[in-house]
């Protein structure tokens, strides 16, 4: 389809996700240049680990309170819920990534059982959260862009992960609490 049959909201989108998949890529790169490189900023960020803790279960009830209102077909208050997790999810990432620039990594010391279920959990948690990042951001584009039912195609499986994501942060957090120095 040529650039002239494009819609408004058509060619927004496509800016928008051109937008979406370099912050995905950024992001990315960041993660994997925290576990390498440690900056000693001469400020203690210990305190951060429950914060992150908190915004991603702050996360996860906006975006069960998001898919209530939409089930109850209030649209502006979804909107406004999606708003709040979207700015929970990125302040969460500016501080998850400024933590672990400037702190050692904290290693999971329990045994058996417990260990295999952090490690899963641990493991899902990063893999899908890398993985759904980008399709956040696409599936937000949609919205934005007025395009609903490709929206509402996506969304019935983006949320879920992002819910999983933003759920399974907290519970690695509980579990990892014990060892933090």
């Amino acid at each position: 389809m040529s650039n002239a049959v494009l819609s408004n909201a058509q060619r927004l989108e496509k800016r928008m996700n051109l937008l979406a998949y370099v912050v995905s890529a950024a992001v990315l790169f960041l993660v994997v240049l925290m576990r390498r490189i440690k900056l000693d900023l001469g400020v203690d960020f210990s305190f951060l680990p429950p914060f992150h803790a908190s915004l991603n279960a702050l996360t996860a009830v906006v975006l069960l309170a998001a898919l209530w209102f939409i089930k109850q077909k209030n649209v502006q208050a979804h909107r406004r819920a999606i708003y709040i997790a979207m700015a929970c999810s990125v302040l969460f990432l500016l501080s998850y990534v400024l933590y672990h620039f400037t702190t050692p990594e904290t290693r999971y010391g329990g045994e058996g059982a417990l260990r295999f279920v952090y490690f899963f959990l641990l493991i899902t948690h990063v893999v899908l959260a890398a993985a759904i990042l980008p399709f956040i951001l696409l599936t937000f584009n949609r919205a934005y862009t007025g395009q609903f039912e490709r929206h509402k195609r996506m969304a019935r499986w983006v949320f879920p992960i992002w819910l999983y994501v933003a759920i399974t942060g907290p519970i690695c957090y509980l579990m990892l609490r014990p060892y933090y120095g």
